[in-house]
């Protein structure tokens, strides 16, 4: 007797991007010479609504494109702006540039990690903030800089004024329209 051979079925995954969130990156279409140049702008759509880029957001991103999720997480990752893991609700990074490694750049980064009692790319327990590393922020008249995610920015930095930016930051997101 002979064992009948089934196709193995694999489990339909929820998608993570919502139809008005697909809608939104194919609203995109019409604006770039191809699909693929669309990536970097669903990246920031998806990381805006998500707070994260998981890998199978990725592929729905790559689907919708019409390219390999490879290509997806190669822009992705080249920028390195877009986590796949959730992150704290403000996300600021410290720069580490010449400019502002000579001014105190990643002693600041220590003191504010150690602050926070996190490590560089952590986020504290409440959830509230995500502290980076930047390479460059490209705004060396401030340095040492940092910068938040919803467009503040700070410097020149001491251990004092790095303090004070935690604690601001710690009160959450401003609205971008708010941000001087």
């Amino acid at each position: 007797m002979q064992a009948a051979m089934t196709t193995p079925v694999e489990p339909k995954r929820i998608p993570i991007l919502s139809e008005a969130m697909k809608e939104r990156i194919r609203s995109l279409f019409p604006r770039y010479p191809s699909k693929r140049a669309v990536t970097l702008p669903a990246l920031h759509l998806v990381q805006e609504h998500l707070r994260c880029v998981p890998l199978q957001a990725m592929a729905e991103i790559a689907e919708l494109l019409e390219i390999t999720p490879a290509e997806v997480h190669d822009t992705m990752s080249f920028y390195g702006f877009f986590p796949q893991a959730p992150i704290g609700d403000v996300r600021v990074w410290i720069c580490r540039s010449l400019s502002c490694m000579i001014r105190g750049g990643d002693e600041l980064l220590e003191h504010a990690c150690s602050r926070l009692a996190i490590e560089p790319g952590e986020t504290t327990s409440d959830g509230k903030l995500t502290v980076e590393f930047a390479e460059c922020l490209g705004i060396c008249d401030f340095a040492p800089a940092a910068l938040a995610d919803d467009g503040r920015v700070y410097g020149p930095l001491t251990e004092t004024s790095v303090d004070a930016m935690l604690e601001e930051l710690k009160s959450g997101r401003r609205d971008a329209s708010s941000v001087t």
